[in-house]
């Protein structure tokens, strides 16, 4: 993606089923587990680059012993960074105690992070927020074993404001307003609950605090525990979380929304946001890596039985389409089709564009993500073009000579890297004149390759904010001096503001709202961007259910087309000699294309849950205000 997008996270567990000692006889190394989620957490570094965090439990230890590990880091390279102070502290303990290094017994009793239950995770600092005490996983602790708990999670929840002021309600100070915190302390509260409930009950039938230690471990439901902290949670969501004593979940949100995916064997469970981190990370065949369904959650008791419970019953089925857009990685089998599948149908519009002038046209695309898109538009091409060629040799009805015929067959798609990104230009100059100059030069640009009667059709994943496209894209392309630049967006028009885990906050920084805004000015309309502001303010008391996203009245007059040709003028500086044309993905092909994930509501405005239309409205408030707060 060309804009900078801050966005989503990625989560991994790992249950080890099997005592440590059998990975040390089988892989030659009781830290199996440690290794394997050091792979699933840097296979998912494309989820997040601000901050990692990874945290374990052994079971079974003795009192005094320490029993859980954490280690979180938001230096530039998290995840090396974590994974880099647990190999020094467990290369520190074996220098200095060389006897223990093949006793796993002893490994575990006194090395750090050696657990037989781990959760990793990494992170985007989403609206500026990027302190160590962001970084998941967040820690509540107890000296009671089961009254310990860990979590971490890829969510945002819309009505944070809500489950805040519940907490307090329960007679509790949370520590912050931030959404981890509450999920956490809801949780906590319930699990406290059910101990308590516990650890009466078998008071009562006469076992003694020590004995009823492990009977609560035991019969501790945590689908109970879940359902009851959940009932008020409204967002996208991919809990994760581990009990002190080993109990350990993942839970998904009912919509959908945030991805999570499973893999047990008899030797191991894996959780991760992602299906082929797990393939790759413990070499599992695609069908064997299943998805946690909506609304469900994968419960491990610290006796390894595992379960799928309904947590929440499940809505309609909204799962993210930018995860599959832009967000996950391509190497999944389905994602990599669908990617092809974006750029394929948008191939049609494109030839519009180009007034049918394959012969005069390159094609490329924008690093690197989009070049699975790419792709499928040149598949697409090629089978245009040989659609022409065909057209032409039959339109001469037997008379065309050899050389013509192989004239004619000749003609290729012309399709050249044209954009390369220069990873190590830093614009450290703040100065906006000299920092705006720096920005337009972090790509390089391919000469040679494009004549001055040529259609330069470059593909991106999406075009959100179009910032890295008018300070730097456009006029590196115009250097190559085409006749027209065709810009083309795998995603449809991003129209609302997201507020389940991407930091798409304020609806003046998406460009198709600018473009929209800019239309209303020019058509005399701009009463109606009042009227919207006045509707919103209506429903600020309203109970989430009952709020109407009065923001579609704002794009309701415009097509699509109208909307794409007036931010192709906004991008467009009065210096650029090329054309510009802007095509984005309709939603309906999108859908086609991913027929699995129809989340779209930054596309359409159609939220998955009650607090999105709750967002969107205090989003357009913010905007008529001038307030630059978020609107969640």
């Amino acid at each position: 993606m060309s804009d900078a997008l801050k966005h989503e996270c990625g989560i991994a567990l790992i249950r080890l089923l099997k005592p440590l000692e059998y990975y040390k006889e089988k892989y030659g190394t009781a830290f199996y587990g440690i290794n394997k989620m050091y792979l699933m957490m840097e296979k998912q570094h494309n989820r997040g680059q601000d901050g990692a965090g990874f945290a374990s439990i052994k079971l079974d230890v003795d009192p005094g012993q320490r029993y859980i590990s954490r280690v979180r880091s938001n230096q530039p390279q998290p995840i090396q960074d974590i994974f880099g102070q647990i190999n020094d502290r467990i290369n520190n303990e074996l220098y200095n105690s060389p006897e223990i290094r093949e006793d796993v017994a002893a490994q575990k009793s006194q090395i750090p992070y050696l657990g037989e239950v781990m959760i990793g995770h990494v992170r985007y600092g989403t609206f500026g927020k990027n302190s160590i005490e962001s970084v998941h996983p967040f820690l509540r602790q107890n000296n009671w074993m089961h009254r310990n708990l860990i979590m971490a999670g890829n969510f945002n929840m819309t009505n944070v404001k809500q489950l805040f002021d519940k907490l307090v309600s329960l007679g509790q100070h949370p520590k912050d307003l931030a959404d981890t915190i509450t999920v956490m302390e809801k949780v906590g509260h319930f699990q406290d609950r059910q101990v308590r409930k516990l650890y009466k009950k078998f008071k009562n039938e006469g076992y003694s605090k020590v004995e009823a230690s492990p009977k609560i471990a035991e019969e501790l439901d945590v689908a109970k525990i879940l359902r009851k902290s959940a009932r008020d949670w409204d967002g996208g969501y991919a809990m994760g979380g581990l009990m002190g004593h080993g109990d350990a979940f993942l839970l998904r949100d009912p919509a959908g929304i945030r991805p999570a995916y499973y893999y047990q064997d008899d030797e191991v469970i894996a959780i991760a946001s992602e299906r082929p981190v797990i393939q790759t990370a413990f070499n599992a065949p695609f069908e064997q890596v299943q998805e946690l369904e909506p609304g469900n959650a994968i419960i491990i008791k610290k006796d390894g039985r595992v379960s799928i419970e309904q947590i929440k019953e499940p809505l309609e089925r909204k799962a993210c389409s930018f995860e599959r857009i832009y967000f996950s990685r391509g190497s999944d089998a389905e994602i990599y089709k669908e990617r092809k599948e974006l750029g394929r149908l948008l191939f049609p519009r494109i030839m519009d564009s180009i007034d049918h002038d394959i012969e005069n046209s390159v094609f490329s695309f924008i690093p690197n993500t989009a070049e699975t898109s790419f792709y499928g538009m040149v598949e697409a091409a090629h089978a245009a073009l040989d659609q022409q060629k065909t057209d032409a040799i039959l339109a001469g009805n037997g008379q065309l000579t050899r050389e013509q015929v192989e004239s004619t067959l000749s003609r290729k798609l012309r399709t050249e890297k044209i954009a390369i990104k220069d990873a190590k230009l830093r614009t450290f100059i703040t100065e906006d004149s000299s920092r705006d100059d720096l920005v337009a030069h972090v790509y390089d640009v391919t000469y040679g390759v494009v004549k001055q009667d040529d259609n330069l059709v470059i593909i991106d994943d999406s075009i959100v904010r179009g910032t890295t496209l008018k300070k730097s894209i456009l006029k590196m392309m115009d250097r190559l001096q085409p006749k027209r630049i065709v810009v083309v967006s795998s995603a449809p028009q991003i129209r609302y503001p997201d507020c389940y885990g991407i930091d798409m906050a304020r609806l003046e920084d998406l460009v198709a709202f600018r473009a929209a805004l800019e239309l209303h000015k020019e058509r005399g309309t701009y009463q109606m961007v009042e009227d919207i502001y006045e509707k919103c303010l209506t429903q600020v008391n309203f109970e989430d259910v009952d709020v109407v996203n009065y923001v579609k009245e704002f794009y309701d007059p415009f097509t699509d087309e109208e909307i794409s040709n007036k931010i192709a003028v906004l991008l467009s500086d009065e210096d650029l000699n090329a054309e510009v044309k802007i095509i984005y993905q309709k939603v309906h092909d999108l859908h086609k294309a991913c027929p699995k994930n129809l989340g779209d509501w930054y596309f359409t405005g159609n939220y998955p849950t009650p607090g999105g239309n709750r967002v969107v409205n205090r989003a357009f408030i913010n905007f008529f205000e001038g307030n630059k707060e978020r609107a969640y």
